[in-house]
């Protein structure tokens, strides 16, 4: 069977709500050449069924809450209900001592409400203020706190006026743990003991959860009291629980639907179409730079205030459900790969489903990630054997159509000298995304770039470098040589010799950080070879030609003049046969027609090349006819 048929089987399995056992006779049954597939399709499947269980364990525990606010929610005085709370933790721990303290924001403090086992005036009256005793910690943090020996334990800030209530009470061993309404902390509910009697793990949980409950039980009482409304109350509890159940049977919907994605090797896109239909809102995948990876809406992609939110998530590493969208971020190993928006304040139920389908596009960009970091090896090994020469043309370049990369098309090649970790990974982007090519060679980065100008590349790619205004000091400032375009293996091979060339040449003259070609080197590419003279003649006084020829000026002879009488004005209108002056506003023509920076060392010395040069050239390649 294929890998597909055995997804169907392990799907009807599914389905049909199997035994584990069928499952394993399953993988078993597949043969030898099958058994990797089988194992691969079996784990996602039990992680499937696992997931299918979880969702109905979690369906239990709804009912069962549903059913602790339903009784709770019957006591329809707050002093009643708060005298169930206390009671019902006493019972439930077996402890000595229970009470429940609420919060007076107002105040900062907590202070006891009801209390069951106590004994003195002072301890149901005594006050703490946030981050005082035990009870204080618990309502500032909002994190359950337990001690054996209170009077041993130095975490918690001892104040006289609580120590000497719990020391009147006679009690040692202390639970806490916050009552909370969504991230608000309302309350404190307490469990405690006369003797150092160690609270379990267990009756953390068993609290912590029963606080929970009570929280909301609480609440409820307080909104009957308030509006004098039961029944209002108790439609809105059934429509409440109404709404819990169709979340439910959503949320089934949707991780079947999103478990179906993955099972089948689908792509973001796939889940984005999948998440939609459910949600009904648009949906989009963005990544951390900000680009759309996937969407059900292209036409209208996240900008401005949504990515400025889409970067908080990142940094928060959290859910964000704020300025009319909901975001999911999606992690990989701690590192942020992308986050899953959608344009609506999502409710609880909806906005868990958001982040099962965070983790589901996490599991499809790690396994595309895989297929194509190998992808870029393969990519990486053709460039060195290309260039080293480790096999014939024709077997390179048919290794080359298999990747993609067409060598009979020009080709730019760009070597880098100071590429760090962050711009060869977006060197092996670029190419992947072009069907380029890209390896390092020795300690240089070598880019085949398709369809583009050598020198142009080259300026984009030490731009990308340096364009983050967060440039530590002292990183390596990348140096490229450019070469090209070329067709073929033997040209790719040639280019990349001319390039490496033209990177020595940079390193050499101290020009670090620059971009350059046999062209742009001056005199030196051309000594360097595969520059035309009369190309490099025209680069550096083709302005001045021109110039000369639209208008009949003599702008290029005074050039020549100034520099062999070593810049002397006066010398230089002698032989010219004008004034001074006249020289001088050639001059400032000159300097209009060439550009800032004309005068320098380095411009007159090429200035210099290019007019002796000129003098020994055809008049095909801008000779002049007139002996200057």
């Amino acid at each position: 069977m294929t890998e597909q048929d055995l997804a169907e089987h392990f799907l009807a399995l599914l389905a049909d709500d199997r035994p584990l056992s069928d499952y394993e006779e399953l993988r078993k049954g597949a043969g030898p050449d099958e058994q990797a597939a089988a194992d691969r399709v079996h784990a996602l499947a039990l992680r499937a069924r696992g997931l299918r269980e979880q969702d109905r364990r979690r369906e239990a525990e709804l009912s069962a809450l549903f059913d602790t606010v339903a009784d709770l929610a019957a006591l329809k005085d707050l002093d009643d209900v708060l005298e169930a709370i206390v009671r019902r933790v006493r019972t439930l721990l077996g402890c000595d001592v229970s009470y429940l303290s609420l919060n007076d924001d107002e105040l900062g403090a907590t202070y006891m409400r009801v209390t069951q086992g106590i004994h003195t005036e002072e301890f149901r009256n005594v006050r703490l203020g946030f981050g005082e005793g035990l009870g204080g910690l618990v309502a500032q943090t909002a994190r359950p706190y337990m001690t054996d020996d209170y009077f041993a334990d130095e975490r918690f800030n001892h104040t006289r006026p609580i120590d000497s209530a719990v020391d009147g009470e006679e009690l040692r061993a202390i639970l806490g743990v916050p009552l909370l309404l969504g991230r608000t902390v309302i309350g404190v509910l307490y469990a405690a003991n006369h003797d150092a009697r160690p609270f379990s793990r267990a009756d953390v949980g068993l609290l912590t959860s029963f606080a929970g409950h009570a929280a909301v039980a609480l609440d409820n009482a307080r909104r009957i009291r308030e509006t004098q409304a039961a029944l209002a109350d108790l439609k809105q509890t059934s429509e409440l629980l109404q709404r819990n159940v169709e979340g439910v049977q959503l949320a089934s919907v949707a991780h079947e639907r999103l478990t179906g994605v993955v099972l089948q090797g689908g792509s973001l896109d796939d889940m984005v179409h999948e998440l939609h239909q459910v949600l009904q809102e648009p949906v989009h995948v963005i990544d951390a730079h900000g680009a759309t990876l996937a969407s059900s809406a292209p036409d209208d992609p996240p900008a401005g205030p949504e990515l400025e939110l889409v970067s908080i998530a990142f940094g928060d590493s959290g859910t964000h459900v704020e300025g009319g969208v909901s975001i999911a971020p999606v992690f990989a190993g701690g590192t942020p790969l992308a986050a899953v928006l959608t344009r609506s304040e999502l409710d609880d139920v909806s906005r868990r489903i958001l982040e099962r389908a965070a983790t589901t596009a996490a599991l499809i960009m790690v396994v595309q990630r895989s297929v194509s970091e190998a992808q870029t090896r393969r990519r990486a090994d053709l460039l060195v054997d290309l260039l080293v020469g480790r096999s014939g043309a024709g077997s390179l370049t048919a290794r080359a159509s298999l990747l993609g990369t067409d060598l009979a098309q020009p080709h730019a090649v760009l070597v880098v000298d100071g590429a760090d970790a962050q711009l060869k990974q977006s060197a092996v982007d670029l190419t992947t995304n072009t069907n380029g090519l890209s390896a390092d060679v020795g300690e240089r980065l070598v880019l085949v770039l398709p369809d583009v100008v050598p020198l142009e590349a080259g300026r984009r790619l030490a731009r990308r470098a340096t364009s983050a205004s967060n440039v530590p000091v002292g990183r390596a400032v990348p140096t490229v040589g450019a070469a090209g375009p070329v067709t073929g293996v033997d040209g790719v091979r040639a280019a990349y010799e001319e390039s490496s060339r033209c990177l020595d040449a940079l390193l050499a003259l101290g020009r670090r950080g620059d971009v350059a070609d046999a062209a742009t080197l001056g005199f030196v590419g051309l000594l360097m070879g595969r520059h035309d003279p009369g190309e490099h003649v025209h680069a550096r006084l083709g302005a001045l030609l021109d110039y000369d020829e639209e208008r009949g000026t003599e702008l290029v002879q005074t050039l020549a003049l100034w520099l062999a009488e070593d810049r002397h004005l006066a010398r230089t209108g002698e032989r010219l046969h004008v004034h001074p002056n006249t020289v001088t506003q050639r001059l400032d023509r000159i300097g209009r027609l060439l550009g800032d920076g004309w005068q320098s060392p380095e411009n007159l010395l090429e200035l210099g090349l290019a007019l002796r040069l000129r003098s020994v050239l055809p008049h095909s390649h801008g000779a002049p006819t007139d002996g200057s």
